[in-house]
């Protein structure tokens, strides 16, 4: 690729950037509560036009935002970040009512995104997902009779005279009448009623029948399933017959950025065993669907991240991500995207630690002069910048890249995310030492950039894992004929 510089325009927007994050977006940061989204800062970042920026502008423009948003103001530009990086795969692969859906409301700042690869046992290896997504059916599946034999064990039902759960008696008589109202017309509920009382079921802890048990727990699910368009009311948890594939979603994610509280997750899962990345599918799956729980995580930067567990969550045909047992193309497309823009991430924190070193070592004075004055200073402070800038510019040609659709991408792109982060890491550390104490005192720039440089090491594909792409492509490359 040729050498290249940044356009005057260009650089008057970053400009204008750094400036709206100290001015408006570091404020509406600083009220934000530790660990939770910051809905309001999100929201902000709409009304600015920034959001909208993510599905119309290209690598580059999305690294120029990045960068000038750490400069200032780290909060504004995860939050910016996460929002292109859980909605990307929507506007890339998203069917035509995915994006009309939710692609404007991610624009607007009103609803959260998420991207949910990482797993306990599969963070940077994602061909390892476990996430199962088990085949479901249509009309007479066991939606039902799972949620209330759920129910009754919840409730401690006992078993009856038979020697049987209770709950497995009512899932025995819900499959035989396919869920829904019995030939005489009675409601799923009512069924399993008979069902309970003709094996003499006993009644709960709370001193209710089993039956009345069943019988709320399927009125809730058919509440549930109205208010989510599945069936009308008086359907009981009705599918259509003739409707699209589906699955339910097991398993558990974690270390999920936005989780538990995203209004929507794109969520990746097995579907085909034992295929590795080809049995991978991508899913858009909503925040609040039937069984999908999660819990936010202690980490040592209060970003807001959290682990989702997946209860036998239905998704459909309608929910998929581009192709079944393509999702892996979903993930690497979106990471090849977004992978030199955390390298600009970590030069904009580099660029801000940098700045401030400038600043005290020209005013600090110390042994009968300024810092700046003693070589060893000097020489420390000229490497932090030589590091700085060759890693922007690594930056910004892998974005060039892409934005060329070079097939040399993902090589570039690991490039520029592992020099870019393990420079940051180097500078923010160097400028801790030059500042001494005062930099590790809570609410010191430094103290903050020092918790915030780490975690972009590990993220979307830790160094390790980028010089493996590293050294595969390379090697492709030699012995292709």
């Amino acid at each position: 690729m040729t050498a290249f510089s940044l356009e005057p325009a260009q650089l008057a927007w970053c400009a204008e950037l750094r400036a709206l994050a100290a001015e408006r977006l570091r404020p509406l940061a600083d009220k934000g509560e530790p660990g939770r989204v910051n809905r309001a800062l999100v929201a902000e970042l709409g009304s600015l036009g920034l959001l909208g920026r993510l599905f119309t502008s290209g690598a580059l423009d999305l690294c120029l935002m990045r960068e000038s948003l750490a400069y200032a103001c780290t909060e504004a530009e995860t939050a910016l970040a996460l929002q292109g990086l859980g909605a990307h795969p929507v506007h890339a692969y998203g069917t035509q009512a995915q994006r009309a859906h939710w692609l404007p409301r991610v624009t607007a700042g009103t609803a959260i995104a998420a991207f949910a690869l990482s797993e306990p046992g599969a963070g940077s290896d994602a061909a390892s997902l476990q996430l199962r997504a088990e085949p479901g059916t249509d009309l007479r599946d066991d939606r039902s009779s799972d949620a209330v034999a759920r129910a009754l064990r919840a409730e401690g039902t006992s078993t009856g005279p038979q020697g049987g759960r209770s709950s497995d008696a009512v899932a025995r008589a819900l499959r035989a009448e396919g869920t829904s109202t019995d030939p005489q017309g009675d409601r799923a509920s009512d069924t399993a009623t008979r069902a309970l009382r003709a094996e003499g079921t006993f009644t709960g802890p709370q001193g209710d029948r089993a039956s009345d048990a069943v019988a709320r727990a399927l009125r809730a699910e058919v509440d549930a399933a109205s208010r989510e368009g599945r069936t009308s009311p008086d359907a009981a948890l009705a599918a259509a017959p003739d409707g699209p594939a589906r699955w339910r979603l097991t398993g558990e994610k974690c270390w999920i950025s936005n989780a538990p509280e995203a209004d929507f997750y794109t969520v990746f899962a097995r579907t085909t065993p034992d295929a590795g990345a080809r049995g991978v599918t991508a899913f858009l799956v909503p925040g609040d669907r039937p069984g999908l729980t999660g819990r936010g995580l202690d980490m040592l930067s209060p970003h807001p991240i959290g682990a989702l567990d997946f209860d036998a969550v239905p998704v459909t045909a309608d929910d998929v991500l581009g192709e079944p047992d393509r999702g892996f193309r979903v993930a690497m497309g979106t990471l090849n995207l977004f992978r030199p823009s955390v390298g600009a991430l970590a030069v904009g924190m580099a660029q801000a630690a940098l700045d401030a070193t400038l600043a005290h070592t020209a005013g600090r004075e110390a042994f009968g002069g300024r810092l700046k004055d003693l070589q060893a200073v000097a020489h420390q402070v000229a490497e932090m910048a030589l590091r700085t800038e060759a890693a922007r510019l690594m930056v910004h040609a892998a974005a060039s890249a892409y934005d060329a659709d070079d097939p040399d991408v993902p090589r570039r792109s690991a490039m520029a995310k592992l020099l870019a982060t393990e420079t940051a890491q180097y500078v923010v550390d160097a400028a801790v030492q030059l500042h001494g104490a005062r930099a590790l005192q809570r609410g010191h720039l430094l103290e903050h950039l020092y918790r915030e440089v780490r975690a972009p090491r590990i993220y979307e594909g830790a160094s390790e894992v980028q010089r493996g792409i590293i050294a595969k492509e390379l090697y492709a490359r030699q012995e292709a004929p």
